[in-house]
């Protein structure tokens, strides 16, 4: 964290994993509050994760939640939400610490987590992208379909 600002307390942090973003939340002194699978040798958001439909909710070291990837502060919500207060916030987040809370990608991941500790609302922008482009392919094919077996006009 040495060339970039000290994240506030509150704040989204995205961390770039290969494929995937992973979310934290700043609560202070360079630590973060986030959510990780309940086997010590996996993240959750890694592909085993995806498998497991519980995480633990872990206050750690932003240094040690980065695995030496990027990242950056994201509040990216906070045009569409207002912001909880601060310390509801970090209230909110340390009362979590060390819970097991049911995962699930698609509707309870580290996104969705994150944003509900700081706007009340949990939502991942990151699954909505993913089931809207799903949902272009799948409208692509059916509509494919559907013309290969549309009855084609005889031409005498």
């Amino acid at each position: 964290m040495k060339d970039k600002p000290r994240p506030q307390p509150g704040d989204l942090i995205e961390i770039f994993r290969i494929g995937y973003e992973h979310w934290a939340i700043y609560v202070e002194d360079d630590h973060v509050v986030h959510l990780a699978s309940p086997s010590e040798e996996f993240e959750a958001g890694s592909i085993t994760s995806v498998f497991s439909n519980r995480a633990i909710v872990k206050y750690s070291r932003l240094e040690d939640v980065l695995h030496g990837c990027s990242w950056k502060v994201n509040n990216k919500l906070d045009g569409t939400y207002l912001p909880l207060p601060v310390d509801k916030i970090i209230q909110r987040a340390k009362t979590m610490i060390n819970k097991i809370v049911q995962y699930s990608l698609i509707d309870g991941n580290c996104e969705h987590f994150v944003n509900d500790l700081r706007y009340g609302v949990p939502r991942s922008q990151q699954v909505e992208h993913a089931l809207m482009e799903g949902a272009k392919a799948a409208g692509a094919v059916i509509s494919a379909m559907v013309d290969s077996i549309r009855p084609k006009p005889v031409t005498a």
